[in-house]
């Protein structure tokens, strides 16, 4: 998630960036925020004929380094021959990628009368939409006011497996997700993240500015990765068990004394029963549960708990296990006990930014009724980021900040995703049958690949905004272009969790048939009677009306800043409290206590590898030419690789007969794919490691859905209950059984995906 203009300065503090550079002949430099991924780099465009011809580094030399592959190649996404540019209305059986080109007021009429059609048969709740919040979705808070007035509280996104959760789970201990203060920290530990230089870029950068300052690394991660590798302590552990080894951190922080004895005595409840749960994990059954020695165990605990100032980065890891909202609570937990919140060095709460409008307050979640917040889908048996569990926050946070729907990094307020597809696909609890995807490839995003699929199909209405044709496009009523970052102006406020806001400005204009997000909204709403609601004509409406409280139009932000945040103030608790029902960090969680969880963090073993799956099988794993689903048909970052593939041990390699550049097909009990192997000593025995997101943009006419099917990881997790976080519903992709077969040959689509 978004780490492209953290501090700037080192121990100065000062975020506001005023300044604003002239080039040599005077002409004001345009800034873009990149959205290839999202972390959110800052850069410099260059247009020439209304054309985006490339983007170059920042010209303050701290953000110059953030910029990889991806961000350079936007001019060749952006211009690509195969971008979408007309609305399509399909022709042909679903799935069957037959189109006829109308115009964008016809697609919006017809959208409408089928939406209003099955809202009337159905009920507002009829209607789910699946959205990443990013790329070409800056809704500005659109989709969820359009939801909200229309009565569906079915609104999901990629965050509910990656960022999003952790900042819903973070909140039920201390009513805010803190973000880390690299920069001034003497302590890293990184969960299984690894950026890199082309992944994460910035994050990349400050670990390696903190400890050119001293600050030391803790690894925890399978893999020997690019920053293990380096780390002063790396922490080798099994696949899936970070709750239990941050349990063991715990174990030695507590029986060695090493927490901040003031805060935990004033600023915590639940410390009496926390000590009691993590007297049940001594290092030895520590050790047993994660197959890494307890001396280093302790070694980084202490590290860790030492050091004057310490973080916890967030973490793609721990997002997606079977022990998450655990795991979640116990890197929070440890942030509290140590003194690491809202201290320089530590975990920051920023709060909402007082020059600009949230996204949270421009969603008027208030519209939304109880009857139908009831109706949300899992929220009966998975609460934790539904409206359920985050509407019992709602008094607090009002309180300390000021808003009671604080929706953090979108990641509150949202329905299961499984659950959605569940009841696409059977009906029940009650038929979903209207499916909106904006910049969002929704069939490969999620777990149980097949169940999505066969929802889709079960669809009467499905409306896709995207820039390409992707595999959930192919199964649309209606596709329509959306536009890109060059081709609109926006300030970006990190989802309301850093409080800085970030400058991106307009330089090209795009094609005549594409919309942005809130365009579409707003049309869709003055179609379907909330026209009043939707006030606001266009993006430079939106972005004037929001910076209304800062006094300034966007263009005048824009003339005087390129980045404007405010210097932090710290320890915010000690005239506020905190956003919890005890105004306190709970280190026993009243919130799940009442919703009838465990209140304290424990760990679950997920299914155990056996003769017939005898490995342990990890997802969702990036790879630096791409982000998640997306630029497979980008030949510039393809070609840095052209196809899908499965690490393994040499070990593990010689015990299946298999050599680099073999194919194999990886079995689960749930689906397979195919993939060519990839063998290292980095990997742990045991393990098989597989990237996130393949399909196949060249076989589109030759395999269906473009080879969604054959190397997608999303078919290789289930979501039954046994594989599922219980307070969230999160599957885990981090360490289920698999097995793997060697492929006597070739598979006959790997021509294509060679470029042959």
């Amino acid at each position: 998630m978004p780490f492209g203009s953290i501090p700037l300065l080192r121990s100065s503090r000062s975020g506001d960036q005023s300044g604003v550079h002239h080039d040599a002949d005077g002409t004001r430099t345009k800034h873009v925020i990149c959205t290839v991924c999202d972390i959110g780099c800052q850069l410099r465009p260059v247009a020439k004929d209304g054309v985006l011809t490339k983007v170059l580094a920042h010209e303050n030399p701290f953000l110059a380094n953030n910029i990889c592959f991806k961000g350079t190649a936007a001019p060749r996404i952006h211009n690509h021959p195969d971008r979408l540019k007309v609305p399509l209305k399909r022709a042909g059986p679903r799935g069957a990628d037959q189109w006829e080109e109308i115009s964008y007021a016809q697609a919006l009429d017809e959208i409408a009368e089928r939406l209003s059609s099955l809202v009337q048969r159905y009920g507002p709740e009829t209607l789910a939409v699946s959205t990443s919040g990013w790329n070409t979705a800056v809704t500005h808070g659109a989709d969820r006011r359009f939801m909200n007035l229309l009565g569906s509280p079915n609104w999901i996104s990629g965050v509910a497996l990656c960022a999003g959760n952790t900042a819903a789970v973070n909140k039920l201990t201390y009513g805010w997700y803190p973000f880390p203060d690299l920069l001034n920290t003497k302590c890293i530990v990184l969960l299984g993240h690894n950026p890199r230089r082309q992944s994460w870029a910035p994050i990349y950068h400050m670990i390696n500015d903190a400890r050119a300052h001293g600050a030391k690394l803790i690894v925890a991660d399978p893999r020997v990765s690019d920053q293990a590798e380096t780390a002063d302590i790396h922490l080798r552990l099994r696949a899936g068990t970070d709750a239990a080894l941050l349990l063991g951190f715990l174990a030695v922080i507590i029986d060695e004394k090493l927490y901040d004895a003031q805060f935990v005595r004033d600023w915590t409840v639940g410390w009496e029963e926390l000590k009691a749960r993590v007297g049940e994990y001594p290092l030895e059954r520590v050790e047993a549960i994660t197959g890494v020695d307890r001396q280093q165990i302790a070694a980084a605990a202490r590290m860790y708990a030492t050091a004057r100032g310490a973080v916890i980065p967030w973490t793609p890891i721990t997002d997606q296990q079977l022990s998450s909202t655990s795991a979640i609570r116990l890197q929070s937990i440890l942030r509290a006990i140590t003194g690491n919140i809202d201290v320089p060095g530590g975990e920051t709460f920023s709060g909402l930014n007082p020059d600009y409008i949230s996204d949270s307050q421009m969603s008027m979640h208030e519209l939304l009724t109880q009857q139908q917040r009831d109706k949300q889908l899992g929220s009966d048996l998975h609460p934790v980021y539904t409206y359920r569990a985050q509407d019992m926050l709602g008094d607090y946070c009002e309180k300390v900040w000021g808003y009671r729907h604080i929706d953090l990094v979108m990641g509150c307020f949202m329905a299961n995703p499984s659950a959605v597809f569940r009841a696409m696909a059977t009906e029940k609890p009650y038929p979903v049958k209207a499916f909106f995807a904006l910049g969002n490839n929704a069939l490969l995003s999620y777990p149980n690949q097949n169940q999505i699929y066969q929802g889709m199909m079960n669809q009467d209405l499905i409306v896709v905004h995207e820039i390409f044709q992707t595999p959930t496009s192919m199964l649309a009523d209606y596709v329509l272009p959306g536009d890109v970052f060059s081709e609109r102006n926006n300030i970006h406020d990190f989802w309301n969790w850093v409080g800085r806001l970030t400058v991106s400005e307009k330089v090209v204009e795009p094609p005549q048939q594409a919309s942005n997000t809130y365009q579409f909204w707003r049309d869709l709403a003055i179609r379907m009677g909330f026209g009043e609601h939707f006030p606001w004509q266009t993006i430079e409406d939106v972005l004037d009306y929001r910076l209304s409280p800062s006094g300034m139009t966007f263009q005048q932000f824009a003339d005087k800043h390129y980045m404007k945040a405010d210097v932090p103030v710290f320890k915010k608790y000690e005239k506020t409290g905190f956003a919890t029902p005890s105004g306190k960090v709970e280190l026993w969680s009243s919130i799940l206590d009442e919703l009838g969880f465990d209140p304290l963090p424990y760990f679950r073993e997920a299914p155990p590898p056996d003769a017939d799956f005898p490995y342990l099988i990890f997802t969702g794993v990036r790879e630096d030419p791409f982000f998640q689903t997306g630029q497979r048909n980008i030949d510039v970052l393809r070609n840095r690789a052209r196809a899908p593939k499965l690490f393994l041990h040499p070990v593990d390699a010689a015990r299946e007969g298999l050599a680099d550049g073999d194919w194999a097909r990886l079995e689960t009990g749930y689906g397979a794919v195919v993939a060519q192997v990839l063998v290292q000593e980095s990997m742990k025995e045991g393990h098989i490691r597989v990237p996130h997101g393949w399909w196949y943009p060249e076989l589109r006419g030759k395999e269906h859905l473009a080879g969604a099917f054959l190397s997608s990881d999303a078919v290789l997790c289930g979501d039954d209950p046994e594989l599922l976080d219980h307070e969230q519903g999160i599957p885990h992709f981090k360490g289920f059984p698999g097995r793997i077969v060697k492929l006597t040959e070739a598979p006959e689509f790997s021509a294509a995906a060679r470029g042959g």
